[in-house]
């Protein structure tokens, strides 16, 4: 045999697999996912159950609080009058709704106007698509880090989280969040325009989606600093650059990059969007300031933890010291680095804004690679059904939380 087909001829191996068109792949991914949507919705079921009951002993409607109180209603006044409402409190601060992001309510009015639902229905059935979205997202990258079975327990978690009650409410938390699992599935399966095209509309929903596009940049950023330092390494060793090898790393970081550039579009258009209309640059942080979400480093959240009796204050800081331990326990478990800079990106925005302190579990509720940890260790239980008891417990416990806070008077 001659050296030339020595070089060229290539070893015997398996058949390649027949091809599988995009409703097939859809198809099996569903089925995958089937059971950790299914364990979701049975947990959000049993807590519309559980409300649906307090409710109506108290004689109260059980709807209104889940699709007309509290933010779900200035999401439905810009659904139905566009943005243009304002309110002065009695401290003489002004509420302007331009604090809402656009997406939600340009949904509900469109899903109003081509079936029969109100917006308040209209947003309770975005909100609850979008959280088996969310649980079919959340469970895709728990089973491309950890396997199938903590992709379930993942999804599963989220859906028992404490103030996992607005997730059956019409609020952006879940479409937030099903964009942001999807948009780090993209990631880690590499598919960079994908991610960006999600992050445009992550970045319409919610001023979070700061956390995710930091995820992304921090990311690229430092992909291309590690193939750079090891193209120069091959440099060195070899003075004449492989251009077969340069060509693919080239091509793969220009998609990169172009997501990550795509990625903040959405977020800074509505900036930009509060500017023009209020004739400043920075008129949309001003809006917050009035509504008290500025950022103040977390002084708020310091005197909040100051006045309270020392019990509470005691127990408000084990909490906070658990958060801390969550944080550790994903940095140990070497969470990939898109996954690990959104998760702790949440935490800190929610930690170190000035806003209402009974919102900002629910403004953490969207970091649900914290959970990857618990769903880990509760995988170690020695059964199946010790898994399914925790989880049941949890469900339960949340629900009635859940039914209380509703029925209250602050907001979520």
């Amino acid at each position: 045999m001659s050296d030339h087909q020595l070089r060229t001829r290539t070893p015997a191996g398996p058949a390649p697999a027949p091809r599988t068109s995009g409703g097939s792949r859809a198809a099996a991914a569903f089925r995958a996912a089937a059971p950790a949507l299914a364990v979701y919705a049975a947990a959000r079921a049993l807590g519309l159950l559980v409300f649906w009951a307090a409710a109506s002993a108290a004689g109260k409607d059980p709807l209104g609080p889940l699709s007309g109180r509290w933010d779900s209603v200035w999401y439905q006044r810009i659904a139905e009058h566009g943005y243009r409402y304002t309110v002065t409190l009695p401290d003489g601060s002004v509420h302007s709704d331009l604090a809402f992001f656009p997406l939600l309510p340009a949904l509900e009015r469109a899903v109003s106007a081509v079936t029969p639902l109100t917006l308040g229905g209209a947003g309770l059935l975005i909100a609850w698509t979008a959280g088996l979205l969310a649980a079919w997202g959340i469970f895709a990258v728990g089973a491309q880090l950890h396997g199938r079975r903590t992709g379930v327990v993942l999804a599963a978690l989220w859906g028992v989280y404490p103030t996992a009650f607005v997730q059956s409410m019409a609020y952006t938390e879940t479409l937030f969040t099903a964009l942001a699992a999807w948009t780090l599935y993209a990631v880690l399966k590499g598919r960079w325009i994908v991610a960006g095209a999600l992050c445009v509309l992550a970045g319409l929903t919610r001023p979070s989606a700061a956390a995710l596009i930091a995820a992304l940049a921090i990311t690229a950023a430092v992909t291309l600093v590690r193939e750079y330092r090891d193209e120069r390494r091959d440099e060195r060793r070899d003075e004449r650059r492989d251009e077969r090898r340069a060509g693919p790393v080239l091509r793969r970081n220009a998609r990169m990059i172009a997501g990550v550039a795509l990625a903040p579009l959405g977020w800074l258009a509505y900036v930009v969007f509060v500017a023009v209309r209020e004739g400043s640059p920075v008129a949309y942080f001003d809006v917050q300031a009035q509504w008290g979400n500025n950022i103040d480093g977390g002084r708020a959240l310091a005197g909040f933890i100051a006045g309270l009796p020392w019990p509470a204050a005691l127990g408000l800081c084990a909490a906070l010291g658990l958060l801390g331990w969550l944080v550790v326990l994903c940095v140990r478990q070497r969470q990939p680095l898109p996954v690990l800079v959104y998760a702790i990106t949440i935490v800190v925005i929610s930690l170190i804004g000035a806003g209402y302190f009974g919102s900002r579990p629910r403004l953490m509720m969207p970091a649900f690679p914290l959970l990857l940890p618990p769903a880990v260790a509760l995988l170690r239980l020695r059964t199946t059904g010790r898994t399914a008891a925790v989880l049941a417990v949890l469900a339960c416990a949340s629900a009635v939380y859940g039914a209380w806070t509703l029925l209250g008077a602050g907001p979520p």
